[in-house]
């Protein structure tokens, strides 16, 4: 008489779950690491007005804004975003962004303007902002 096999055995179950488990363990920091860097994307787009509010300050009165007032922007704490506490003009143009707990609490990137001889370029490689998170242009 022949026996059929039916169903897995706890072997074959056991190994099934381990695998899931090992799957698991790799691709929940990537997702952390990657929703991050959404999220510190999400601060650049937000910077991005006032980038152009800074810039036509700029070709207008010839010296960079210290304020988002002078730059024509809303106060610092009313720009703001799922991930962004607060974007803040200071002297000579820069642009900080300052990130809430999606990120970091409290860390910053800082946009650099520098005269170009006609253009403005743009600097974002500073502030306290993990290297890992930047977008590739910043880094």
């Amino acid at each position: 008489m022949k026996k059929v096999q039916q169903g897995f055995t706890l072997i074959e179950l056991m190994i099934v779950v381990a695998i899931i488990g090992i799957l698991a363990a790799i691709a929940i920091p990537a997702y952390q690491d990657y929703t991050k860097r959404t999220h510190v994307s999400e601060g650049m787009s937000l910077a991005g007005a006032a980038k152009t509010a800074v810039a036509e300050y700029y070709a207008s009165e010839g010296t960079w804004p210290g304020t988002n007032t002078l730059a024509g922007l809303s106060e610092s704490n009313t720009i703001t975003g799922n991930a962004v506490q607060k974007v803040k003009v200071s002297g000579s143009g820069s642009i900080t962004v300052t990130y809430n707990n999606k990120v970091d609490t409290g860390k910053t990137l800082i946009l650099v303007p520098t005269d170009a001889g006609g253009g403005i370029t743009w600097t974002c490689n500073t502030g306290d902002v993990d290297n890992k998170y930047l977008p590739s242009a910043c880094r």
